[in-house]
């Protein structure tokens, strides 16, 4: 039987406003400081997540739980948090964008403010319980991530050319730190239950899955497109 680790959280309904703040705020440095490609990345991936966290994990497999809100607008919402912040952080370290430390701190310090200040001026506030179980699909998430890494692994051992070899050791260091970044948020703040099983496992596994399939997605646009949508001329 698989172990089970369940990633469970409290928050209220003031850390959803908060964030949502946050997220325009976000949305808006993009959009100023011209990273469309980031953006657009980030609100795929917040659809992507949604149909996930939904439409599986809630409506099929029924292992994510919702207490003390509208599941479906929740998990929207949730969606578009961590699909958005995550996937435009993940593109933006795949540039190897030169304000790579500033978008990293604005990201963590954001999810930090959002996190303590509900927790202090939102005692009054709907309390909001939330749970997923992973022995469903934790397997299978791993199979993924072999598919992808092994991939790269056999890319790279039969390239004869440096130039074309995947950067692993960044992608690795990405896939992990992303997730670690925002679990240990939640864990030192008291939204996630403290898990050391739950941290180690999600951080490896749950962002680092898709890592391998961002970069050869990332490699195929900027190829073809810069940040500025604008199409790259080949000499």
């Amino acid at each position: 039987m698989a172990a089970e680790v369940i990633a469970a959280r409290s928050m209220n309904s003031l850390h959803v406003w908060l964030d949502l703040a946050f997220l325009a705020s976000f949305v808006l440095v993009l959009i100023l400081s011209r990273r469309y490609q980031a953006l657009v990345a980030g609100l795929v991936g917040g659809v992507v997540y949604f149909a996930v966290d939904y439409g599986l994990f809630y409506r099929v497999l029924g292992t994510r739980m919702v207490q003390g809100a509208d599941p479906f607008w929740f998990l929207w919402w949730l969606s578009l948090s961590y699909g958005l912040t995550n996937v435009a952080w993940i593109w933006l370290w795949l540039d190897r964008d030169r304000r790579a430390l500033e978008w990293s701190l604005f990201i963590v310090s954001g999810w930090l403010a959002v996190a303590l200040l509900s927790t202090s001026l939102g005692s009054h506030s709907r309390p909001i319980l939330i749970s997923r179980g992973t022995a469903d699909y934790h397997g299978v998430m791993a199979a993924l991530l072999f598919l992808g890494y092994g991939y790269l692994c056999v890319r790279n051992i039969r390239a004869t050319d440096t130039a074309q070899r995947a950067p692993l050791l960044w992608i690795l260091a990405i896939g992990i730190l992303v997730q670690f970044s925002w679990e240990a948020v939640l864990a030192v703040t008291g939204i996630r239950n403290q898990s050391w099983n739950t941290l180690v496992i999600n951080s490896l596994l749950e962002t680092n899955m898709g890592l391998p399939y961002f970069y050869l997605i990332h490699r195929f646009v900027t190829r073809r497109r810069n940040e500025a949508w604008e199409r790259v001329r080949r000499t």
